[in-house]
C-alpha cells in the first residue's frame, strides 16, 4: 500500500507542491537569488534608463523603456535560473538530492518541483522589472490580454534556459561551469534589439542580432505593450523555446535522475 501510495497522482501533487514550497524558501534565503532574481535585474533597468535611455529616443523618436523593461526581464529569467542551477549542483554534491531519493517521495516530484518553482520565480522576478519600469514610465496599451501574453513571454523563455541550465548543472562536477553560462546570456542581452535598436548594430551582424532568442522575445513584448508586430517574433520566440526544451528536456531529466540516484 505504501508504494502504491507514494506513486500515486495524489502524492504527486502533495509532493511537488511541498518541494516547490522548499525550494522557494531556499532560494528567499539565499542572497545570490535574491540579487540575480529581482535587486540586479531592476537596478539595471535603471542604470539603463538613465544612460542610454535619451540618446535612444532621441536617436528613434521612441521611448526606450519598451526595448529596456522586456529585455531586462528576460535578463533577470536567465541570470535567475544560472544561480538556481549553482544550488542544484550544490544539492547533488551535499547528497541531498540522494536523500530524497530513498524516501517515501514520488519520483517525479523532484524535477517537476523545480520547474513550477522557477516559473514563480521568473514570474516574480517580470513583475518587480514592471512595477520598476511603471514607476519610469512604461505603460501597457493594448489591454489586459497583452499583458498576460508580455508576462508569459519571460516565463516561457526562462523555463527553457533553465533546462539547460539544469542538464549542465546535473552533468557538471564544476560550479564554474554552469556560472560560465552568464557569458552566454550577457552576449545575448548586448547584441539584442532590446539594448540598442537594430539599426544601430553594423550591418554585417544585424541578421544575427534580428533573429536571435532574446531579440525576437523583446520584439513581441514590445509589440504586445507598445507598437510592433507581434506575431512573427512571438512565433519565433516559441520555437526557440521548444527547441531547447527538445534537445535539453530529455538530458536533464536522465541526469537529474542519475544524480539522485548517486
Amino acid at each position: 500500500m505504501a508504494e502504491q501510495s507514494e506513486t500515486s497522482a495524489v502524492s504527486l501533487v502533495r509532493h511537488t507542491l511541498i518541494q516547490t514550497e522548499r525550494l522557494l524558501v531556499r532560494w528567499a534565503r539565499n542572497p545570490v537569488t535574491l540579487l540575480e532574481t529581482l535587486l540586479i535585474p531592476c537596478l539595471l533597468l535603471v542604470m539603463l534608463n538613465i544612460v542610454v535611455g535619451g540618446q535612444i529616443e532621441k536617436f528613434t523618436g521612441d521611448d526606450a523603456l519598451y526595448g529596456s523593461v522586456p529585455m531586462v526581464a528576460l535578463v533577470g529569467a536567465l541570470s535567475g535560473a544560472v544561480a538556481s542551477g549553482v544550488l542544484l549542483g550544490r544539492e547533488r554534491d551535499a547528497g541531498l538530492l540522494a536523500k530524497f531519493w530513498v524516501l517515501p517521495v514520488h519520483r517525479a516530484s523532484g524535477l517537476i518541483s523545480r520547474i513550477l518553482a522557477e516559473g514563480c520565480r521568473i514570474l516574480l522576478g517580470t513583475v518587480a522589472v514592471l512595477i520598476v519600469g511603471y514607476l519610469l514610465g512604461f505603460r501597457f496599451h493594448h489591454g489586459p490580454l497583452a499583458g498576460l501574453v508580455f508576462l508569459a513571454i519571460p516565463v516561457v523563455f526562462g523555463l527553457a534556459f533553465a533546462t539547460m541550465v539544469t542538464a549542465v548543472a546535473v552533468y557538471s562536477a564544476k560550479a564554474s561551469l554552469v556560472e560560465g553560462i552568464t557569458i552566454l546570456a550577457s552576449l545575448m542581452m548586448f547584441f539584442s534589439t532590446g539594448f540598442v535598436p537594430l539599426v544601430a548594430f553594423p550591418t554585417w551582424i544585424q541578421p544575427v542580432v534580428r533573429y536571435q532568442p532574446m531579440s525576437v522575445a523583446v520584439d513581441a513584448m514590445r509589440g504586445l505593450s507598445d507598437k510592433g508586430p507581434v506575431a512573427v517574433p512571438l512565433l519565433l520566440t516559441l520555437a526557440w523555446s521548444g527547441a531547447a526544451l527538445l534537445v535539453f528536456a530529455v538530458p536533464a531529466a536522465i541526469g537529474f535522475r542519475r544524480a539522485s540516484r548517486r
